[in-house]
C-alpha cells in the first residue's frame, strides 16, 4: 500500500514537470542516435554586444582593458555618439569617464555638460552642469546634475525647461526635479513654478506634460474667463487618454454668479467608421435660480457594412435659457431647435446602371423659445421612411427615377397625420462634347391620412400633380493669358423650363414646407417650395449665362460670373402665409464669386424684381487677404422689408508682433450692433497672448458679453480661455498667428 502511494506521487510529479520542459522552445528536444539530448552539450550563447568605435587626435591604453582618447575624442555605439575633449573607456565593464565639452547625441535628444560618467551598454550614469534638448517639440533646459537611468530615461535636479530658442528665456519651468521619459515622450516635474518674463505665475507640486504633443492623461492648464451671465469662470480640465481610440475631458468649473458646474466631454472612434462625441454638463444648484440645470449634446455614426449605416443625434437642455446663460460658446446661443434623431440608411448599386437609397429615422425637437418672440415648433417625424431609386440607360437612352417617402407627423397643438409621397419620373438625356438637352416628365402623387377633417375634404386626401421640365445648355471655351497666367475661359448659356398645373392646396396641412430662398440653385429647380406639402404651379422659363476662368496648370476655378433671368408666363397661385416674391412677370439675378486678384476675392449676388423696378435682395461680401495673418472683410445683406445689415471684420498686424482683430455686425433697420468683437494678439517665438472682448445679441432685448484671455506657452500649455474658435467663426479667413 505504501509503495502504491509513492508510485502515484512520482507519476504526478512527472506529469506536472513535463509541460514545464517544453516552455523553453516551440519544439521538444530530440534525442540523438546515442540516446543523448542534442542540446545537452551546446554552449549558452550570450547576446552579442554592440561594437564600440573610438577615434581621437591621440589614443593610448592597454589591450582589452582600457583606452584613453584625447583631443576631439569620439565614441560611437549603435545610434549613440559621445564626444568630448578627453575620455577613458574600460572595455571589461564598458564604463566611460568623459570630461571637457561633453556631448552625447541619441536618437531623441542631445545632452551636453562638463563631466560624464556613463556605462555605455546600460546607459546609466551622471552628467554635471548638464544642458539638454529634445529633438521633438523644441524642449530644452539646464540643471545641476543629470542622472541617466537607462535607455530613454533620465532625471535632472534643480533644472529649468523651456521651448524658447537659445538665449531666450521668455518663459520656463523651474523645478526641483524633472524626469524625462523619451519612450513615452513625456516629462514629469516636481515642485515646479511656471515663470513668465521672470515673474512666477503658477505653482504646482507636480506637473506631467507631453513635450512632443502626444496625447496623455493628466491635468490641462486652467481655463479662466468672464461672461456677463456667469461672472468670472474658472475651470481645471482633466484629460483622460482612455485608449488609442477613446479620450475624455472632465472640467470642474466654478462660476461666481452661478456656482459649480461639471463639464464632461467624451470622444471615440472605432472600426467600420464608427465615431461619437458626447458633451454633458450639469450644474447641481444654480445659486442664481436655485435650480438644477444640465445640457446633453451627443452624436454617433457607424457603418454596419453591406451598405448600411446608423446615426444618432441627441440634444437636450434643462431650460430655454441654458445656452444663453451658461455656455462658454456664444455661437450656441442662437440655437432654436435641438434635434433628437436616430435612424439607419442604406446605399447600394442597382444593377450595372442604377442605385438604391433607403433612409429610416425618428426625429423630435426641443424648441428653445425666446419669451419675447415665440414661434411654433416644427413637427416631429415619428417615424420617417424614404426610398429613392434610379436606373440609367434603360433601352439605351432613358433614365428612370423614383422618389418616395412615408412620414408620420406629430404636433401637440396642430393637425397630425401621415403622408405618402410617390414621384416617379423619366428623362431623356441627350449629350455630346459641347452641350446637352434633357427633357423630363414626372407625376407627383401625395396621399394624406389626417387625425381631423380638412374642411370638406375629409381626413383622407389625395393630390396628383404632373410636372414637365426641360433643361439644356452649351459650353464654349477659349484660352487666354492674364498677368502672365494662362486661363481657360468658358461661356455657358443655359435654358431651363418647367410646367406644373395649378392644384388648390390651401386646405392641406403644412407639415414641413417653406419657400426656398431665391438663388441660382433655386431658380433652376422644379419646385420653389421645400418639403412635400406644397407643389408650385409653374409655367416659367429661366435663361442663364455663366462664364468661368480656370487656371490651366492647376484646374483651379479663379472666378465665376453669372446672370439669370426668370420669366413666369402666369402668376403663381400656390402660396404660403410667409413673405415671398410672387410676381408673375420676371426676376433677375446676378452673381460673382472667386478671386478678382491674387489677394481680393468676392462672393456676391443681387436679385431684382423687374415688375416694380427695385432690388429685392442683396448678399455681397468682399475679402482682401494679401498674406497669412492679414485679412479685411466687408459684407452687406439686404432683404426688402426684412433686414439690412453691414458686417465688417479684420485681422491685421499692428507692428512689433502685435495683431488686431475686430468684427462688427450692425443692423441698419434696428440701428444697433448685433454682434461685436475686438481683441489683440501677440505672437512671439515661444509664446502667444490673446485678449478678446465679444458682445452678442442672444435674444430679443438680450445681449451677452464675454471676455477671453489666453497666454499660450508653446509646447507646454495654454493658460486662460481659448478664443480661437470664436475668432475663426467671427472673422472669415482668420488664421492663427501661432
Amino acid at each position: 500500500m505504501k509503495m502504491h502511494v509513492t508510485q502515484r506521487l512520482l507519476i504526478l510529479v512527472l506529469l506536472l514537470t513535463l509541460p514545464l520542459i517544453g516552455w523553453g522552445s516551440c519544439v521538444a528536444p530530440k534525442a540523438n542516435s546515442e540516446g543523448e539530448n542534442e542540446n545537452e552539450h551546446k554552449p549558452v550563447v550570450k547576446p552579442q554586444k554592440k561594437p564600440v568605435f573610438i577615434e581621437a587626435d591621440r589614443i593610448t591604453g592597454y589591450y582589452k582593458q582600457e583606452v584613453e582618447a584625447t583631443g576631439n575624442a569620439v565614441l560611437k555605439q549603435g545610434d549613440n555618439t559621445l564626444s568630448a575633449d578627453r575620455m577613458k573607456y574600460y572595455e571589461q565593464t564598458e564604463d566611460a569617464e568623459v570630461e571637457g565639452n561633453v556631448r552625447l547625441e541619441r536618437p531623441k535628444d542631445i545632452l551636453r555638460g562638463k563631466k560624464l560618467e556613463l556605462n555605455v551598454e546600460t546607459e546609466v550614469g551622471q552628467l554635471t552642469e548638464p544642458r539638454y534638448s529634445m529633438k521633438k517639440g523644441r524642449g530644452r533646459g539646464a540643471g545641476d546634475i543629470l542622472y541617466l537611468e537607462g535607455k530613454d530615461h533620465y532625471r535632472v535636479t534643480e533644472t529649468n525647461y523651456t521651448t524658447c530658442p537659445d538665449r531666450r528665456h521668455d518663459w520656463y519651468l523651474r523645478a526641483k526635479e524633472l524626469e524625462v521619459d523619451n519612450a513615452k515622450e513625456v516629462g514629469t516635474a516636481k515642485h515646479v513654478s511656471v515663470v513668465f518674463k521672470d515673474v512666477p505665475i503658477l505653482y504646482s507640486p507636480w506637473i506631467n506634460f507631453s513635450y512632443s504633443g502626444k496625447r496623455k492623461t493628466g491635468l490641462l492648464a486652467p481655463v479662466l474667463g468672464y461672461n456677463g451671465k456667469t461672472g468670472f469662470d474658472m475651470g481645471l480640465p482633466i484629460y483622460l487618454n482612455i485608449a488609442p481610440n477613446i479620450d475624455a475631458t472632465i472640467t470642474p468649473r466654478l462660476m461666481t454668479m452661478r456656482g459649480f458646474l461639471l463639464s464632461n466631454e467624451l470622444r471615440y472612434i472605432g472600426n467600420n467608421n464608427m465615431n461619437g462625441h458626447l458633451l454633458f454638463d450639469i450644474l447641481p444648484v444654480d445659486i442664481n435660480t436655485d435650480r438644477t440645470r444640465w445640457g446633453v449634446l451627443y452624436t454617433h455614426t457607424q457603418d454596419f457594412g453591406r451598405g448600411w449605416q446608423g446615426f444618432l443625434n441627441y440634444n437636450q437642455v434643462s431650460d430655454d435659457l441654458y445656452f444663453r446663460q451658461l455656455t462658454p460658446n456664444l455661437a450656441q446661443t442662437s440655437l432654436t431647435n435641438l434635434s433628437q434623431q436616430g435612424g439607419v440608411a442604406y446605399n447600394s448599386r442597382w444593377g450595372r446602371d442604377g442605385a438604391l437609397q433607403f433612409t429610416g429615422f425618428a426625429q423630435r425637437f426641443q424648441t428653445i423659445q425666446d419669451p419675447l418672440a415665440l414661434f411654433v415648433s416644427p413637427y416631429e417625424r415619428l417615424p420617417h421612411f424614404s426610398l429613392n431609386a434610379v436606373k440609367y440607360n434603360v433601352a439605351g437612352k432613358l433614365d428612370f427615377e423614383l422618389k418616395s417617402s412615408w412620414t408620420n407627423f406629430y404636433h401637440p397643438t396642430l393637425t397630425d397625420g401621415n403622408r405618402l409621397i410617390l414621384y416617379p419620373n423619366v428623362s431623356l438625356p441627350l449629350r455630346n462634347e459641347f452641350g446637352y438637352i434633357m427633357p423630363k416628365f414626372g407625376l407627383h402623387y401625395t396621399h394624406y391620412n389626417l387625425d381631423k377633417s380638412a374642411g370638406d375634404k375629409g381626413e383622407s386626401i389625395d393630390r396628383t400633380v404632373p410636372i414637365f421640365s426641360w433643361d439644356s445648355g452649351i459650353a464654349f471655351d477659349r484660352q487666354l493669358e492674364i498677368g502672365g497666367t494662362k486661363f481657360v475661359q468658358t461661356l455657358e448659356p443655359r435654358l431651363f423650363y418647367v410646367y406644373a398645373p395649378y392644384r388648390n392646396q390651401d386646405y392641406l396641412p403644412n407639415f414641413d414646407s417653406a419657400v426656398n430662398d431665391f438663388s441660382f440653385a433655386q431658380i433652376l429647380t422644379e419646385n420653389r417650395f421645400s418639403g412635400g406639402d406644397r407643389i408650385n404651379d409653374a409655367n416659367r422659363a429661366v435663361t442663364a449665362l455663366t462664364t468661368r476662368f480656370v487656371e490651366q496648370g492647376t484646374g483651379i476655378e479663379y472666378l465665376r460670373l453669372a446672370v439669370g433671368q426668370q420669366i413666369s408666363f402666369t402668376d403663381p397661385q400656390v402660396r404660403l402665409p410667409l413673405p415671398q416674391v410672387t410676381s408673375g412677370r420676371s426676376d433677375f439675378i446676378a452673381a460673382i464669386s472667386g478671386r478678382l486678384s491674387r489677394s481680393v476675392s468676392t462672393d456676391s449676388n443681387i436679385q431684382m424684381d423687374e415688375s416694380n423696378l427695385w432690388i429685392e435682395k442683396v448678399r455681397t461680401g468682399i475679402s482682401y487677404q494679401p498674406e497669412t495673418g492679414k485679412v479685411l472683410n466687408l459684407g452687406y445683406r439686404f432683404t426688402r422689408g426684412v433686414l439690412e445689415q453691414v458686417d465688417t471684420s479684420m485681422q491685421w498686424p499692428l507692428g512689433g508682433n502685435w495683431h488686431g482683430v475686430t468684427r462688427v455686425n450692425y443692423s441698419l433697420l434696428d440701428d444697433k450692433i448685433l454682434a461685436g468683437l475686438a481683441g489683440l494678439e501677440y505672437n512671439s517665438c515661444c509664446w502667444a497672448l490673446r485678449l478678446v472682448l465679444q458682445r452678442l445679441t442672444t435674444a430679443t432685448h438680450t445681449t451677452t458679453t464675454a471676455f477671453f484671455v489666453q497666454l499660450e506657452l508653446k509646447g507646454l500649455m495654454g493658460l486662460g480661455n481659448n478664443p480661437l474658435q470664436v475668432l475663426q467663426q467671427s472673422i472669415p479667413g482668420y488664421t492663427s498667428i501661432h
